[in-house]
């Protein structure tokens, strides 16, 4: 990371109304050990399907501290947020302990699993971004996006990317109108998203519409409300 030109990339995505692409951001041995994971945790994979909105399948923070804590040591890293400080121009929290959505893999494996457009909506008093890695991708699957979509006057600018392994996507949530195009016949495709958010606080009405949201879209009740059996990894 420490390679890379800060100052460079906070321009790009301040040009592009907080939204960065990079295809290649991983070492080869960290992308081996987020496969590594993503094999750990499979049997413990979420299906879920919402007519209209997205099919998929989904692996929440709490199961992630169990079986697969590299990927909360990576998250972690000092290094990392460092670097996502640059290029936010801002400083940046982790999210707090009880929120799924902290660190999550998520699964396409069935034919037609997608999710439709839509903002990385931040339920929480200040600015959420999300950070997408690429794990594995054996698909045809796109990230369609459109840009400026919020800015009073500017031009709407739609883009269309695929995330290799190791490739890196880093946006503000509340900015950037999305959706992850259906995926084909004997394809496989799967991505890791870190959440990082500019204040923790949450009214707790927020909180518990969220925690219904994740566990009806994303994760099932089991892993949204329950909490890793060991302490979080530092």
């Amino acid at each position: 990371m420490s390679s890379l030109d800060a100052e460079r990339l906070r321009q790009e995505f301040v040009r592009q109304g907080s939204f960065l692409y990079l295809p290649e951001f991983l070492e080869p041995e960290v992308t081996a050990q987020l496969v590594a994971a993503m094999k750990a945790v499979e049997p413990s994979v979420n299906r879920n399907y919402l007519p209209g909105h997205k099919q998929g399948g989904s692996v929440s923070r709490h199961t992630l501290d169990q079986q697969a804590q590299f990927i909360a040591q990576l998250y972690r890293s000092p290094a990392l947020v460092a670097l996502l400080e640059s290029i936010a121009g801002e400083r940046l929290q982790l999210s707090p302990a009880d929120d799924p959505h902290a660190y999550a893999l998520y699964f396409y494996t069935k034919p037609g699993d997608h999710i439709g457009w839509h903002y990385d909506t931040s339920y929480y008093a200040g600015r959420r971004y999300t950070l997408l890695l690429g794990v594995l991708d054996q698909s045809s699957c796109r990230l369609d996006y459109e840009l400026h979509t919020r800015e009073a006057g500017a031009t709407v600018v739609p883009g269309s990317v695929q995330i290799p392994p190791g490739g890196l996507v880093f946006f503000d949530g509340d900015k950037l109108r999305h959706r992850i195009t259906p995926l084909g016949e004997n394809e496989k495709r799967v991505s890791l998203t870190f959440e990082y958010v500019t204040d923790q606080r949450m009214n707790p009405l927020w909180r518990l519409i969220s925690n219904f949201k994740d566990a009806v879209a994303y994760f099932g009740l089991r892993q949204v409300f329950q909490r890793s059996k060991g302490p979080a990894p530092p």
